[in-house]
């Protein structure tokens, strides 16, 4: 009876030891922690950072679709790159990378180039009709942008832009949170989630031109309210800060 009691503590000492030397044993290779700087697979880094906006898979959401054959056809990975690291003033988009104010190393950044520009078609957006130019190439001019709007626009937005079938472009809460890039590609690609057709697609057969986008850019530009945010008029503004008479 002595020695199967001796025996049994024996077991139980040695299990025990085991045990301990398993946990103090370093963890497997699999089961390490990739530090958040070091992720670099597109997927997860398009999740966490740009899929909020610009919806899954770059299908659009709040902002532009990012996997529109369109916007993959005029943009160029620098230019992807630049709005990715640096954002773009005026709007929403932030800096991702690192060097400014960002969370993302300048490897992130080119693995979203990458993952990005995997979105775009082998035979791009097809036909014959040119592309535009991703940024403008001459000024636009705001009179000549007012008979443009008229002409490819006015059908869908209405007359001064207020909206009809689709809603107002000319809203001065819109007008402060887009840039004037912004503007630009919008009338290039459109909003297809939206029903709202590319350069090509407003008028049948008759695609806009790089400067009649340039010029209707212009035209909404100068709808921008100087002081966005104050709708009212400075007397209104006076009168509610004395009150009721």
């Amino acid at each position: 009876m002595m020695r199967r009691s001796i025996l049994a503590t024996a077991i139980i000492a040695l299990l025990g030891c085991a045990a301990c030397s398993r946990f103090r044993s370093a963890p497997p290779i699999e089961s390490a922690v990739t530090p958040p700087n070091e992720v670099l697979e597109f997927k997860v880094l398009y999740g966490q950072n740009c899929a909020g906006c610009h919806g899954p898979e770059g299908k659009g959401g709040a902002a532009l679709s990012l996997a529109d054959p369109v916007f993959l056809a005029i943009t160029d990975d620098s230019a992807i790159r630049r709005a990715a690291a640096k954002g773009m003033r005026g709007t929403p988009m932030p800096a991702f990378e690192e060097t400014s104010g960002g969370m993302l190393s300048q490897k992130q950044i080119d693995a979203l180039v990458h993952g990005i520009r995997s979105w775009a078609k082998a035979d791009g957006v097809g036909g014959n009709v040119p592309l535009p130019s991703y940024e403008t190439q001459s000024p636009g001019n705001p009179q000549r942008g007012a008979a443009v709007y008229q002409t490819f626009c006015s059908s869908c937005h209405g007359a001064e832009g207020r909206g009809g079938k689709a809603g107002s472009i000319v809203d001065g809460s819109y007008l402060a949170l887009v840039s004037d890039q912004d503007l630009r590609l919008t009338v290039i690609t459109g909003r297809p989630a939206l029903g709202a057709p590319d350069w090509r697609g407003n008028v049948p057969g008759r695609p806009m031109s790089d400067q009649e986008i340039s010029d209707v850019v212009a035209w909404l530009v100068a709808q921008r309210p100087a002081v966005p945010g104050q709708p009212y008029p400075k007397s209104a503004v006076a009168q509610m800060k004395e009150g009721p008479r």
